[in-house]
């Protein structure tokens, strides 16, 4: 009989998921810089590509041979859904500020809970919903004073909209995940996100491709290197977990949004930030934290 695994092991894929989220995080902080130069189209099928052409090798040096027909599916759906997730993601980062987007985005892992219901068949615990809750409510605490204080011009309620689209499909995309994590590899996962969603955007190169310039060529590439990491860390936590321990983690992105803009922009942290933070990890801490097992009782 095998051994129960130790409370390090079932630390791990959380940890992996949320190291994850910070390369993603770091990621789009690089790509709004380049969508800005370059283009939100340009900058979003480059960072495909190069993604790509970063894991293929090792995929290809694994010597696996081409996926089955029924796991080739499960990589073109993501493929699609992830290249208008991250067009639509993208191009809201052009119009609102970084961590701003990435808190609205929040409202992702709750659909995603549901979707999990209803495509995966997870029972959803009571947990799980009020620590995705608790996230939730720290990140509105965050940023309500922010938004109030934006201009809502066209341009902003452009940024929203295609925000709210982009969180819907990263919603689906937490289910297609879970069911490709079950079947493939991370190396194979992260190979065939960058390539299919690179090879979907290029059909549109003609109508709205530009030419980058070199400058920005490295931004891209180091976005393209995080998306590979981030996509095969969070494969391997998914692997490893169900889907609804592992939503709430995606709300430590807004951590990470606050300490690079600290670093690199010098964003003083307030104190709604520090309240917010913790609840956030306090919903983290919740999901994370496994349930006890009544105690046996012993006849007599």
């Amino acid at each position: 009989m095998s051994s129960p695994p130790s409370s390090a092991s079932r630390f791990l894929p959380f940890a992996a998921a949320a190291l994850g989220v910070g390369f993603l995080s770091l990621m789009d902080a690089l790509m709004k810089d380049a969508a800005l130069a370059v283009g939100t189209y340009t900058a979003t099928v480059l960072r495909s590509l190069f993604g790509a052409a970063i894991i293929a090798p090792f995929w290809l040096a694994q010597r696996k041979g081409w996926p089955t027909r029924s796991v080739m599916k499960l990589h073109i759906e993501r493929g699609i859904i992830s290249a208008f997730m991250a067009l639509s993601f993208f191009y809201a980062l052009t119009k609102l500020p970084l961590a701003e987007a990435i808190a609205i985005s929040f409202v992702a892992p709750l659909i995603a809970l549901y979707f999990a219901r209803v495509l995966l068949g997870e029972h959803i615990q009571r947990k799980a919903i009020f620590a995705s809750l608790l996230g939730f409510v720290g990140t509105i605490v965050i940023v309500s004073g922010r938004l109030g204080r934006a201009d809502m011009s066209t341009e902003v309620l452009l940024g929203i909209a295609s925000l709210m689209f982009s969180a819907l499909l990263y919603a689906y995309n937490f289910v297609v995940i879970r069911r490709q994590s079950q079947v493939a590899g991370p190396v194979e996962i992260a190979t065939f996100h960058s390539g299919v969603g690179g090879l979907v955007l290029l059909l549109f190169a003609p109508f709205l491709g530009t030419v980058p310039q070199p400058d920005s060529l490295w931004s891209i590439v180091g976005a393209g290197a995080l998306t590979v990491a981030g996509a095969m860390a969070i494969a391997w936590a998914y692997a490893r977990a169900e889907a609804q321990a592992l939503v709430p983690i995606e709300y430590t992105g807004f951590l990470w949004a606050s300490l690079l803009g600290w670093l690199f922009f010098r964003e003083p942290v307030t104190l709604p930030t520090i309240v917010g933070t913790l609840l956030i990890v306090t919903g983290c801490w919740i999901a994370t934290r496994k349930a006890r097992k009544p105690a046996a009782v012993t006849a007599p």
